[in-house]
C-alpha cells in the first residue's frame, strides 16, 4: 500500500467516524464515542449523547408510540388466553420486540418509561406463581428476556438469574442451543450467548463462563456460518435481528465475549470485509423476516409487518458501528 493509498483510507475512515458522530442519532453517537473512540462514561460528550438517546432519533421514535401503561398493544389482556400472547404478539411490533431494541440502544430503568416497561415484563412473563412464564420456555424467549432485563439494570434480580439458570440447563451436549427439545444445537439459537454477553464479567459465575466457552466453541467449529446447506440470509446483514441469526450477530457476540483472536473467525471476517462499501460504510441488506427457501419458521411470514429502523439497501449507521466494533476488537486481539 502506497502512502497516498494509506492517506486516502485514513481520510475515508475519519469521514465514517464523523458520520457516526452526527447529532441526529445520539444512540450511534454514544456507542461510537464509547466503543470505537474509548471515551469514558464520565466524558461530557458521552454523558450528553446518552442523555439525548430517549429524546432524539430512533429510541425517541419507539418511545413516542408507547402507551401510558408502558406497552404498545392496544389494550391489556381481558382473560388468561390473551395473557399468554400479551407483550409478544404481533411479532416485531409488540412490546417485547421494541423493548429488545431499546435495551440495545443503551436505555435502562433509570428512565421512567423503561422502568414501567420492565415492570410489565416481570408481571406478565416472570411471575413466579404463574404457569405462563419464561423460566422454562424456548431458548429464544428466555434468553431475549434475560438479555433485555440485564441491560435494563436487573441482572441481580432473582427472577432474571433464574432465566440464566435455565439457559445453562438447556444447553445441549454439543455446546449449542435449540428451541426444539431433544435436538442438537443450531447456529440459529444465538440468543443464550447474547444473554451471557449482556452480563458484566464480574456477574458471571464459573458455570456461566463454562457455558460461554462451550457455546463459543460450537460457533467457532462452524466458522460462524458452516452448518448444513448454504443459507443466504446468514450472509446478509439485518437490524433488528429479533431472533434471527447472521454472521454479524456471530462476530459481534464472539468478539465481545473475548474470542476476537481466534483464527476460525477469519472466514466470517472476510465476508464482512467484502460487504464494506467503497465509502467505508456497510449497508442494511434486509429487514426481518428474511428467510431462505423451504424455511418454515414463520408459515405466516407474509402477514408480519417488519420493525424498520433504517432503510434497507442504504448505508446503515447501526450496521457500520457494529462492523467497525468487530474489526476493532479483532485488531486489538492480534
Amino acid at each position: 500500500m502506497t502512502p497516498e493509498t494509506g492517506a486516502r483510507r485514513a481520510s475515508g475512515a475519519d469521514e465514517v467516524i464523523r458520520w457516526l458522530l452526527e447529532e441526529n442519532q445520539p444512540v450511534v453517537r454514544y456507542h461510537t464515542l464509547v466503543d470505537l473512540l474509548d471515551r469514558r462514561p464520565d466524558d461530557p460528550e458521552v454523558k450528553s449523547a446518552r442523555a439525548r438517546i430517549p429524546r432524539v432519533g430512533w429510541a425517541a421514535d419507539q418511545l413516542r408510540s408507547q402507551g401510558p401503561k408502558g406497552f404498545w398493544e392496544p389494550r391489556e389482556p381481558k382473560d388468561m388466553k390473551e395473557w399468554v400472547d400479551f407483550l409478544y404478539f404481533p411479532p416485531f411490533l409488540s412490546t417485547t420486540w421494541r423493548a429488545l431494541v431499546l435495551s440495545e440502544f443503551g436505555l435502562d430503568a433509570t428512565h421512567p418509561r423503561i422502568k414501567k416497561l420492565a415492570n410489565l415484563l416481570f408481571e406478565y412473563k416472570l411471575r413466579l406463581s404463574s404457569p405462563f412464564n419464561y423460566f422454562h420456555e424456548e431458548a429464544c424467549m428466555s434468553a431475549n428476556t434475560a438479555r433485555m432485563l440485564s441491560r435494563f439494570g436487573y441482572a441481580d434480580d432473582r427472577r432474571v438469574r433464574m432465566l440464566y439458570d435455565w439457559l445453562m440447563e438447556d444447553q445441549r451436549d454439543d455446546g449449542g442451543w435449540n428451541c426444539s427439545q431433544g435436538t442438537p444445537g443450531t447456529l440459529d439459537a444465538w440468543e443464550p450467548l447474547a444473554a451471557f454477553a449482556a452480563l458484566p464479567g464480574a456477574k458471571r459465575s464459573p458455570r456461566m463462563e463454562q457455558a460461554i466457552s462451550r457455546g463459543a466453541e460450537f460457533y467457532l467449529e462452524r466458522k460462524l456460518y458452516e452448518e448444513g446447506r448454504p443459507y443466504a440470509p446468514w450472509l446478509r446483514l439485518h437490524y433488528p435481528n429479533h431472533y434471527y441469526y447472521d454472521i454479524l450477530v456471530g462476530l459481534d457476540l464472539l468478539t465481545e465475549l473475548g474470542f476476537a483472536g481466534d483464527r476460525r473467525l477469519r472466514p466470517a471476517l472476510e465476508v464482512l470485509g467484502e460487504k464494506r462499501r467503497p465509502d467505508g460504510t456497510w449497508a442494511l441488506d434486509r429487514v426481518h423476516p428474511d428467510v431462505g427457501p423451504r424455511t418454515t419458521l414463520h408459515p405466516d411470514k407474509q402477514k408480519i409487518t417488519p420493525l424498520v429502523i433504517e432503510t434497507p439497501g442504504e448505508p446503515s449507521k447501526w450496521i457500520t458501528l457494529r462492523a467497525l466494533r468487530v474489526q476493532k476488537r479483532v485488531a486489538e486481539a492480534a
